[in-house]
């Protein structure tokens, strides 16, 4: 009997890896996360220029990063954050105002350098090429008064922007995405409402604007469909730092609610692992989910209420067996009634980014669930 069993565990792997296969396009790529604290952590934790011993972003909690920064007078922050941009523009539980100034001051340097690369004579054509490209999206992430909450240039670049007024909203929302979103993809015109940036201007118009949304491309995501996506590693360490996101809204930003985590994809697997807990979501929306990495709703926080949203015939997702063998697929899929998460509708969304277009069932529940009703 257990000879069988097994047998039908490695029969339905196999089915699964072969829809995967056909979804989208095999990747054998496997990319490495980035983990840990941010860029120039060295030289922050070194710098004694105030006079103060300043918290190891390695080993420090969010709350009591906040609890320094609110005993440092504004010079002294502003002088912090134009000698350290990378770390205060990435350190979670630092006041978002001054957030976003470091990151004006990184994304300005690091565009200065990549504009430098693009002339370097001693660099390939594709490194110019891609110096340019790098160059062109610092440009645009500095444009106007977008609000960027974080940024780290390492790998293929990660980046948070914010719409709304987080220190004002009533309520807040963070937009986890899935695969192939990075800091070249987190905006785009193209499929505008499968980045996180699009979900998160949809969302904060969907909802007049009474809810602050926080796009978060904070992780290393899986790229093209292949072993990443198929596993739960890159998800154990976006995990992590969705936690440590959730950790640091709760001590630096004063809603009525905690945020509402909408997971997308990819993002779902994320969300799951990371279980949070009521003081830091007030709910969880997931959509195009491929599973959770857990067996059921059970397995999560009771006390924050699970939405899954109905799968739309066209959503490719839907062709992925929900299995979870051997390190491969992220279990049952959320939108079975067994799972016992919330259904929240699709009418009028199509394909795997389509759930929040405007006029869209799905997107009309998201703002209702966002605003607490």
């Amino acid at each position: 009997m257990r000879t069988f069993r097994t047998g039908r565990a490695i029969a339905a792997t196999a089915i699964a890896l072969a829809a995967v296969l056909g979804a989208g396009g095999w990747t054998a790529d496997t990319q490495t996360a980035v983990t840990g604290p941010p860029p120039d952590s060295a030289a922050w934790t070194a710098d004694t220029a105030l006079g103060l011993r300043l918290p190891d972003p390695a080993t420090t909690t969010p709350a009591r990063v906040a609890a320094f920064f609110a005993g440092l007078t504004p010079a002294q922050q502003d002088a912090l954050a134009a000698r350290h941009p990378l770390v205060v523009g990435n350190l979670d539980g630092a006041p978002v105002r001054l957030r976003y100034r470091a990151n004006t001051l990184a994304l300005t340097a690091e565009r200065t350098r990549e504009l430098a690369r693009a002339t370097d004579p001693a660099l390939t054509p594709q490194d110019h090429q891609a110096a340019r490209t790098r160059a062109e999206r610092y440009r645009t992430l500095l444009d106007g008064d977008r609000q960027i909450l974080a940024f780290d240039p390492r790998g293929r670049g990660q980046v948070a922007e914010v719409y709304g007024d987080l220190a004002t909203a009533a309520r807040t929302a963070v937009i986890v995405p899935g695969s192939d979103v990075d800091l070249l993809t987190f905006d785009r015109a193209t499929d505008p409402y499968g980045t996180p940036a699009g979900m998160a201007r949809a969302l904060y118009r969907a909802t007049g604007g009474r809810t602050a949304v926080i796009a978060w491309a904070g992780y290393t995501t899986p790229v093209g469909v292949g072993v990443d996506a198929a596993t739960e590693d890159l998800a154990r360490a976006g995990a992590t730092r969705l936690d440590r996101l959730l950790d640091g809204l709760a001590a630096g930003t004063a809603p009525q609610a905690p945020p509402t985590v909408f997971c997308h994809s990819y993002g779902s697997v994320v969300c799951g692992l990371a279980r949070p807990t009521p003081a830091r979501a007030s709910a969880l929306v997931v959509l195009g989910s491929p599973g959770m990495g857990v067996d059921s709703a059970a397995d999560l926080d009771p006390g924050v209420p699970l939405y899954a949203t109905a799968r739309n015939g066209s959503d490719w997702i839907g062709d992925v067996p929900n299995v979870r063998f051997l390190g491969l697929g992220h279990g049952t899929d959320p939108t079975d009634p067994g799972f016992g998460a919330r259904p929240l509708p699709a009418t009028g969304s199509h394909g795997h980014t389509g759930y929040f277009a405007p006029g869209t069932a799905s997107l009309a529940a998201y703002a209702a669930v966002a605003l607490g009703r």
